[in-house]
């Protein structure tokens, strides 16, 4: 699975929270705890970041990517 680049990840935001992304797969996923939100990343380098466009994750799915990203 193609990486997005660092550069651009850093500056990308949940359209919903405002809150950073990490990248999971073919997905960005926010770090907002309350919206949770996973949206798609296409043919490997474009990121959908459209609130209609996102799926909300369970608690526990969230806190675990959350847990491998953040506290690297």
């Amino acid at each position: 699975m193609p990486r997005i680049n660092p550069d651009l990840l850093s500056i990308l935001r949940c359209p919903v929270s405002g809150a950073p992304l990490v990248q999971e797969d073919d997905s960005l996923v926010s770090t907002d705890e309350e919206t949770r939100l996973a949206y798609p990343i296409l043919d490997g380098k474009i990121p959908v970041l459209l609130r209609e466009e996102g799926e909300a994750l369970n608690l526990e799915t969230w806190k675990a990517l959350m847990k491998r990203h953040i506290n690297k």
